[in-house]
């Protein structure tokens, strides 16, 4: 498989490394000057040092059409805020896409978005997908064993995606239900800051089950809304993806929870985490959907809350310990 890889971050690179062992692929940057440095250097010291890169990798950087002229499946790596450049880009590609970003668009001029949704919006004739679930970039490049989820509505792409990222190291099973994988990977980001905050305050174990159990309720919820089904919210890309990213030591949007619970301020946090965390971005966004569609999340509620400096952490925690009591399926 003639395979490119748009987006040349910490998962972008770890998932191009690992495809090179049984495919031809190419790593596009934005930056062309990290692209010269990767390619000297045979390693991303911006994203994922430490890490060899193989040497049959290619580095790229410049005009994405051209790069992805003769590809045979496209995958878009870029946080989601980039994701719409880029489908704009290859929307007359008769390649299979697919993107990594997990998250909701954020929108002045209306709701913020899905993956799926921007893709409608702006290059509806793509064959398309998401590639999403538990995954840490730094394991995956280390080789140890990761399982994914290649969902779309097409056949073909779903095809695409197991065939050129299966193998030794990562299973990779499909599905249809792109609405419900997507959400998963949105709101996990939002519930990892929530699990981050309760493990920073010392609350306990009991409460961090507590806390990831209702969270991955209020996900099921949305997720129903915006026409996923139920039962991918208790596979990899809803339960997987939530306890990995919740209670993980890598990851990111828990870590802005932890030094939030420390005293930080969010900027102060963002600046020592030095990535994107895209449960800060898409925190309100989520609020804003769930609330047009007439859907209760108070968890997500506070972390918004909490982001936007409205509440401080322990105040967050009182208030979600004093809601009226509610039957659990509710």
């Amino acid at each position: 498989m003639r395979l490119l890889v748009l987006g040349a971050g910490a998962w972008g690179t770890a998932l191009a490394a690992n495809a090179t062992a049984r495919h031809d692929v190419v790593l596009w940057a934005r930056d062309a000057d990290q692209a010269r440095d990767m390619q000297s250097r045979r390693e991303n010291t911006r994203y994922l040092a430490g890490f060899a890169l193989p040497q049959a990798l290619r580095i790229a950087s410049g005009d994405v059409g051209a790069v992805a002229q003769d590809r045979e499946l496209l995958v878009v790596a870029t946080p989601m805020a980039g994701l719409r450049e880029m489908l704009v880009a290859l929307a007359q590609s008769n390649a299979p896409v697919a993107w990594l970003c997990k998250g909701f668009e954020a929108r002045e001029d209306g709701p913020g978005l899905l993956g799926h949704e921007v893709q409608q919006q702006v290059a509806p004739g793509l064959a398309a997908g998401v590639l999403t679930g538990p995954s840490f970039a730094q394991e995956v490049a280390r080789g140890q064993p990761t399982a994914l989820v290649a969902a779309s509505a097409r056949p073909e792409v779903r095809q695409a995606l197991v065939e050129t990222f299966h193998g030794p190291q990562l299973r990779v099973y499909a599905n249809d239900d792109v609405a419900g994988a997507e959400v998963g990977g949105a709101v996990k980001n939002v519930l990892a800051i929530a699990t981050g905050l309760c493990d920073g305050l010392s609350l306990g174990l009991n409460a961090r089950a507590a806390l990831v159990t209702r969270g991955l309720a209020e996900m099921t919820r949305l997720g129903i809304a915006l026409g996923g089904r139920a039962e991918t919210f208790m596979g990899l890309s809803g339960l997987g993806d939530l306890v990995l990213t919740a209670t993980g030591d890598l990851s990111r949007n828990r870590r802005v929870g932890l030094l939030l619970a420390q005293g930080q301020s969010l900027d102060q946090a963002l600046a020592e985490l030095g990535h994107v965390a895209e449960g800060v971005y898409c925190a309100r966004t989520v609020v804003k959907r769930a609330a047009q569609l007439g859907i209760e999340m108070p968890i997500a509620e506070a972390v918004a809350a909490v982001l936007e400096g409205r509440l401080q952490p322990r105040q967050a925690v009182a208030r979600l310990m004093q809601r009226d009591p509610t039957p659990e399926s509710s």
